[in-house]
């Protein structure tokens, strides 16, 4: 067994391995970036090596460092968890030649499955079923045009070397695909380093169904059934689930059979899954899902298939890498519950979802009845803009789906974090959306109907008065009870909008400046409302501010142009996305800073939009 890890990865996932790792006599070796340098999972490995700056480029993405570190430690192995060097098959291949333990698939594993056409190719060769699309090497702009009205719009163009829904577009028409192709190669190169992309039919109401596979250096391949992974927005998964809504007996064991032999194509070893693409337009059925790609490593969303099964699925990785069979063999592997999670990203739905970074002043997360929280960051954290926003997985199980279900909402209504904005409330709304509540989910939900999932929820009276009462001297309801007939009406400021605040009942000792509400997983700032009608002071309304370091790569607009709200005005790449600035409400464009390919630091003014004159 495996006496000394090195984990080269951050976050939740390396406080998940350092986790299983302790319980298993495990010593465990940390790498971190100049950002990371506090970090949750520095703090929890027995050692930790510094391995280069805050950029991933420049840290995590630097295997000889990493192998260094390892020998520097006297790991015996390296696990890469997910992400960065995860599915790297050149890097797994320097560590084994370094004499190392790679906790993953073999290299020529990865490397066979590791391009998406290549991928597609090898699967339909081996019997398993694949969308039609066009997967060849002339990638001339003109030719993948011509080639995509074949197929049929709608198309989706997807990097061959992406995953995470980074450089994969959906086109509706011949006329969008140019710029859907530009847009798809400029992220895939940033992301991946490869520009190279493939064209696919675009299922009109696609899930995507996944199934989680393990094997072994003897020969054995299980699956551990299946996951729905089908809520998600720009092919980004917010919500999965365990095992998939409608799924009957007869097609989980035709899909989780086709998964196994797509693993025994490629002589797979430890941790992988199949996805697959569902057309949901009918009953699911096992004759209307598709290969999509396969994933050489441990996923994001591997809670939920340990919740119904009871396997550490981390714990199997460490045993299959250490050389033991695996550890159950396929009729002692069975479902039991349901399990969900969710991905609570520090991110703002309001400003279109771009990442928030800063200071986490308030972080507490519940794990309510039955649940599990994943996490690599605590209270007085950094969130920083070099990696991916996500700070939290709350993972519920239930007998039902049902039961599973809110029990996941009451743990997301049960943080509060604060003043990093967060994607709780688009949760628990997606989590109580009619269509997913009864199970009718497809890729296009939140596309339809997101509007009514980003609507943020407005705090109660009764939590406004809590607070409130909290910044009252008591000497001023001296005799009043909690609870009792209204006193009056005061106005306050919630998040710089005045309100107005029932006050009844005993205060405070000392009256507080502010206060924070906390409800619905969501955090609001309640202060006095002073004379002039202002409090903490924000940037105007029609400012237009950078929400993190990053890279114009388009400006949409001129300067005195007439605008609409929602229209966009520019293109900011940054932390390895592409994100749309768009204005506020109607308006003109009054001043406007941006430059293409310029470099911009959080928060610089780009533009400000002044409204239409009534």
């Amino acid at each position: 067994m495996i006496e000394r890890l090195l984990i080269a990865n951050r976050g939740e996932i390396a406080c998940r391995i350092i986790r299983t790792a302790r319980k298993m006599g495990i010593r465990t070796v940390a790498v971190y970036s100049d950002a990371d340098a506090k970090a949750l999972h520095v703090r929890q490995a027995d050692e930790a090596v510094h391995i280069g700056a805050s950029p991933a480029a420049e840290s995590y993405l630097r295997g000889e460092k990493i192998i260094a570190a390892a020998k520097q430690t006297q790991a015996q192995a390296i696990h890469p968890g997910y992400g960065f060097l995860s599915e790297n098959a050149a890097f797994a291949q320097a560590v084994i030649d370094a004499g190392l333990i790679w906790v993953g698939p073999n290299p020529a594993s990865i490397t066979a499955m590791g391009l998406k056409d290549a991928a597609k190719k090898l699967m339909a060769d081996a019997g398993v079923p694949v969308t039609p699309g066009y997967m060849g090497d002339n990638q001339d702009a003109a030719f993948l045009a011509e080639q995509a009205a074949q197929i049929g719009y709608p198309v989706l163009i997807k990097a061959v070397a992406g995953g995470g829904g980074k450089g994969m577009r959906k086109v509706e028409a011949r006329a969008d695909f140019a710029d859907a192709l530009a847009s798809c190669q400029r992220e895939a190169t940033a992301s991946f380093g490869n520009a190279h992309v493939l064209i696919e039919k675009y299922i009109q109401r696609p899930r995507h169904i996944e199934v989680q596979v393990f094997g072994d250096t003897h020969g054995n391949i299980v699956h551990l059934f299946e996951r729905d992974c089908s809520l998600q927005r720009r092919h980004q998964k917010l919500i999965e689930e365990a095992p998939a809504p409608g799924m009957d007996e007869a097609s989980r064991e035709k899909l989780c059979a086709v998964a196994v032999k797509a693993a025994k194509a490629v002589n797979y070893v430890g941790a992988g899954t199949i996805e697959f693409i569902a057309d949901a337009s009918g009953a699911l059925s096992a004759d209307r899902i598709w290969f999509m790609e396969m994933n050489t490593r441990l996923q994001v969303e591997h809670p939920v298939t340990e919740e119904i099964t009871g396997v550490d699925l981390v714990e199997w990785q460490l045993r299959v890498a250490s050389g033991e069979p695996l550890p159950l063999k396929q009729d002692e592997l069975h479902i039991n519950g349901w399990a969900m999670e969710a991905r609570l990203y520090a991110e703002d739905p309001a400003k279109g979802f771009l990442p928030s970074i800063g200071r986490l002043d308030l972080f507490q997360l519940d794990e309510g009845v039955d649940g599990r929280i994943e996490t690599g960051v605590v209270e007085g954290a950094e969130v920083s803009p070099f990696y991916d926003p996500m700070i939290a997985k709350l993972v519920a199980h239930g007998d039902t789906r049902d039961t599973a279900r809110k029990n996941l909402s009451d743990m997301i209504s049960g943080s509060a974090i604060w003043p990093v904005k967060t994607n709780a409330a688009f949760l628990i709304n997606a989590l109580v959306h009619p269509d997913f509540a009864a199970g009718e989910i497809d890729t296009g939900l939140i596309a339809r109907d997101g509007d009514t999932m980003t609507a943020a929820p407005a705090p109660s009276a009764d939590a406004l008065t809590q607070a409130a009462m909290a910044m009252v001297p008591r000497s001023l309801f001296t005799g009043f009870r909690l609870n009792a007939a209204e006193v009056r009406n005061a106005p306050y400021l919630l998040d710089g909008a005045r309100v107005d605040v029932s006050l009844h009942g005993p205060g405070a000792e000392t009256p507080a400046p502010s206060m924070l509400v906390a409800e619905k997983g969501m955090v609001w700032q309640l202060e006095p409302f002073r004379e002039d009608g202002t409090g903490h002071h924000a940037a105007h309304d029609g400012d237009i501010l950078s929400p993190m370091p990053g890279k114009i790569i388009a400006v949409e607009v001129t300067q005195g142009q007439s605008v609409t709200k929602g229209q966009k005005l520019l293109t900011l790449e940054a932390m390895k996305m592409e994100h749309s600035l768009t204005a506020p409400f109607d308006g003109v464009v009054a001043e406007l800073n941006a430059r293409p390919d310029a470099q911009v630091q959080v928060e610089a003014l780009l533009a400000t939009i002044t409204p239409l004159a009534a």
